[in-house]
């Protein structure tokens, strides 16, 4: 009997323990549903926030602006990691080629006017979903494709996704989101004797000015095609009327301008009969500057892109091979695809803004299809590839905007 108050005292601690137990339990979990409410709220109300913020872009120019030294959110990606620059670099993987100096990685383009949005990699794979992009021209445009597959590789699983040869196009497949990213070599976009993807290095440049369907049927199902052509055109190019087959033709060098604006003629005249306007759209990518003369912003007579490690502070720099009046050409040409014939197309303004980065090119820190002889090693600048750009690196601005053009504008 005495033993009884003691037990009924002890199981009536347990029950007050268990149940203290099961209110602090409850007002825990109240309490992180009232933390997590307001969380969401507050996001979704910060994202509310940022719609006039967005749709401001539409009045934003986004290529004025500056590079600030971000290392917090630089690079986006790890070109280490990636595995298009290993398996198709000729030059871009800088790191991988011996480059030290590594703050070209940490640049982020400011425009003044507004803020990008933050570039999301699944969002950007969903907005291809079920659709097929192809980026069409040079080597440069080639650096431009890795560049995006390597911003998109890190949201596409490995054992869901496929990359395909076909002579001068490479896919890749993005299976779980059955969507196609494309790259086409076609440095003229016009036919030419420099269309072969890997035998493309002849000594006289012949193209048929007003010829496309060749290269033209290897896109023309895209839902966005980015096109780039410049840097094949500063040679002196023979343009042939006729076919490369026919015995009668007729050969003529009209000057660059002019054969440019015939090859873009040809171009535009394609889109405005064959593009479907209710699906596609069009992006051409202005020139891409090099950085080969050095005396233009402070170097000696002979000097280039080897060594540079900070970018140009000039805002009014401008280099001496990027040509207005080829710029001019494309400009019209977009207004009148977008005017005259209703076809969306926009105008990537990247020259400027690539303009500055001098230090941003592979230089020396590349692959070497020939051997190096004694004099170049003994002269580095002979040697710099101040053409193309390193990766992670420049390219990733420009599929920035195309980011932006194709979600918010």
């Amino acid at each position: 009997m005495n033993g009884r108050p003691i037990l009924c005292s002890s199981l009536n601690n347990k029950f007050m323990g268990i149940q203290l137990s099961f209110q602090l339990l409850a007002a825990t979990i109240t309490a992180v549903l009232v933390i997590t409410t307001l969380f969401m709220s507050r996001e979704i109300k910060q994202e509310i926030g940022k719609k006039p913020e967005l749709s401001s872009l539409s009045s934003c120019n986004f290529f004025s602006g500056k590079w600030v030294f971000d290392n917090q959110s630089r690079p986006l990606y790890n070109g280490s990691n990636c595995s298009f620059i290993s398996f198709l670099d000729d030059g871009m993987a800088c790191e991988n080629y011996g480059r030290k100096d590594l703050s070209y990685l940490y640049w982020k383009w400011q425009p003044h006017d507004c803020d990008l949005p933050r570039f999301n990699a699944t969002a950007m794979l969903e907005k291809l979903r079920n659709k097929r992009i192809v980026y069409v021209g040079d080597s440069v445009n080639r650096n431009q494709w890795v560049s995006m597959v390597c911003m998109l590789e890190s949201s596409i699983h490995t054992h869901l996704k496929h990359v395909h040869y076909n002579g001068s196009l490479v896919t890749l497949k993005a299976i779980e989101y059955n969507a196609t990213i494309d790259f086409y070599w076609a440095p003229l976009l016009v036919e030419s004797n420099c269309d072969d993807a890997w035998h493309h290095r002849v000594k006289d440049r012949v193209l048929r000015v007003n010829s496309i369907e060749k290269h033209a049927k290897f896109w023309e199902d895209a839902d966005v095609l980015v096109f780039n052509s410049y840097l094949w055109w500063r040679l002196d190019l023979t343009v042939l009327w006729g076919s490369f087959e026919s015995a009668n033709v007729k050969y003529e060098q009209l000057g660059m301008l002019r054969t440019y604006e015939l090859g873009l003629k040809t171009w535009s005249d394609w889109l405005d009969t064959h593009i479907n306007r209710t699906k596609t759209r069009v992006f051409f990518v202005s020139m891409s500057p090099t950085h080969s003369r050095g005396e233009e912003w402070g170097r000696a007579d002979g000097e280039n892109c080897y060594n540079e490690t900070e970018p140009i502070s000039n805002a009014e720099y401008w280099g001496s091979e990027s040509d207005p009046g080829m710029m001019r050409l494309v400009e019209a040409a977009i207004k009148k695809l977008n005017d005259k014939s209703g076809v969306k197309a926009d105008f990537l303004n990247i020259t400027q803004l690539s303009e500055y980065r001098k230090e941003a090119h592979p230089s020396i820190y590349r692959k070497h299809w020939d051997p190096l002889t004694e004099e170049q090693l003994a002269n580095p600048s002979s040697y710099a590839d101040c053409t193309h750009w390193c990766l992670p690196g420049v390219p990733d601005i420009w599929n920035h905007f195309l980011y932006v053009y194709l979600l918010y504008l």
